[in-house]
């Protein structure tokens, strides 16, 4: 048994323990989470904390608040949590603010749920807490934060601000992205795709291009008005964030035996690999180069992610979900993704963060990209010394859900 699989066991014997002697603890959890549909990532925060739950507390019935589960996501997860409840009607709101013991507001961009949590506060009286949230709030948010059992940000920064701006809550951490601990798959339509594309197990990376503002007035689902401005930054910057990328793909593809699969985080995600990635390429590195032309699930891009020898990009949450299950990734981030990249060195990861801001990834990208490639073994060694830090802070995450 390794140092992980010790760790794993040690921190479950633990929380058991916590558990059971909980006496008079919460039994009903209703989970304000699922933000939207459109993107994978979004998506991975909801199962993520399901699966935390469901691990580590198996005797509490956790019931779904959710804002999308269209698109097929409310059978993905209900596939993976067959005997999940999920709240959909006004009178199951009333009914889980009634029966339900606390509840907690998953990870996600900010403070996401703000108003129904205050509801909750207002009307209930119970106990609530907030897992791993980025934060540049407003006094309100705050106010609420010091009403809370406990605020786990997901980012230091996020925390810094909160302590700055008046937070006093009793716990307040730093609580890695639930998304980490999703474990949805779809193995069937993973390894259906991987074989038709040619793509062998471990004998790949997995590289996702994004621009400045995401142009959700591409996807008709989301009836998002055109920006002119955000439209104009993403034109502005995106051969300056998406040349270092293009690099690292060609790097791969001549010096090493590995292909590279393109894909997408998001709705919007497979027009910019193309443009920006795939048609720029010379031909003798596009023979080594898929393209995917369709958006997935989060359970079809996680199993296909566990085939990979790791991913890097201009994304966050495929990342993580990679290092939660053990594969190597590599995060560039940008000033419109907030401070949520800061994770990365929260968790001792910063090697593989690059700021696009600061051009770093002009600078170090390629030879990152190449050691992971070239020895993957070292590569999965370091994303297990994060995942430690990470079951280590969930640790104490639960621990104060089981105390709240």
């Amino acid at each position: 048994m390794n140092r992980r699989h010790l760790l794993q066991s040690a921190l479950l014997a633990s929380l058991s323990t916590l558990a059971a002697a909980a006496e008079g603890k919460p039994k009903r959890i209703v989970l304000r989470s699922s933000w939207q549909t459109v993107n994978i990532g979004d998506i991975g925060h909801t199962p993520g904390v399901l699966a935390l739950l469901e691990k580590q507390l198996p005797d509490v019935e956790v019931r779904l608040w959710p804002s999308k589960v269209d698109n097929g996501v409310e059978e993905m997860l209900l596939r993976r949590f067959p005997k999940l409840k999920i709240v959909k009607t006004r009178e199951d709101i009333l009914a889980a603010m009634a029966e339900c013991d606390f509840l907690l507001h998953g990870s996600g961009p900010g403070f996401v749920a703000q108003k129904d949590v205050a509801h909750w506060h207002e009307k209930t009286g119970k106990p609530f807490g907030i897992f791993g949230i980025t934060f540049a709030g407003d006094a309100k948010a705050i106010e609420l934060f010091n009403a809370a059992r406990f605020v786990f940000f997901r980012d230091s920064i996020s925390l810094q601000y909160a302590k700055d701006h008046g937070c006093t809550c009793p716990v307040m951490e730093f609580g890695p992205d639930g998304a980490f601990s999703v474990d949805v798959a779809d193995e069937a339509k993973a390894s259906a795709f991987l074989q038709a594309h040619g793509l062998k197990d471990g004998q790949f990376l997995c590289c996702i291009g994004r621009l400045r503002n995401t142009p959700y007035w591409t996807i008709p689902s989301k009836k998002a008005a055109f920006s002119e401005a955000k439209n104009a930054r993403n034109e502005a910057m995106k051969e300056h964030d998406h040349a270092p990328l293009r690099e690292a793909i060609i790097a791969v593809a001549r010096q090493t035996e590995m292909k590279v699969l393109l894909c997408p985080e998001d709705m919007t995600q497979m027009a910019v690999n193309k443009a920006l990635l795939y048609d720029p390429l010379p031909d003798d590195v596009k023979a080594k180069v898929v393209w995917r032309d369709t958006y997935w699930l989060t359970d079809e891009a996680l199993s296909t992610y566990r085939h990979a020898a790791g991913l890097f990009g201009n994304e966050m949450h495929s990342p993580i979900m990679c290092v939660g299950n053990g594969i190597p990734a590599i995060v560039c981030r940008w000033t419109e993704q907030t401070s949520k990249g800061n994770m990365w060195r929260d968790i001792g990861l910063g090697d593989w963060l690059f700021d696009h801001d600061k051009d770093e990834p002009a600078k170090g990208l390629v030879a990152a990209v190449l050691a992971m490639a070239k020895d993957p073994a070292a590569a999965k060694a370091k994303a297990a010394k994060g995942l430690e830090v990470v079951q280590q802070r969930q640790a104490v995450m639960v621990k104060a859900l089981v105390q709240g």
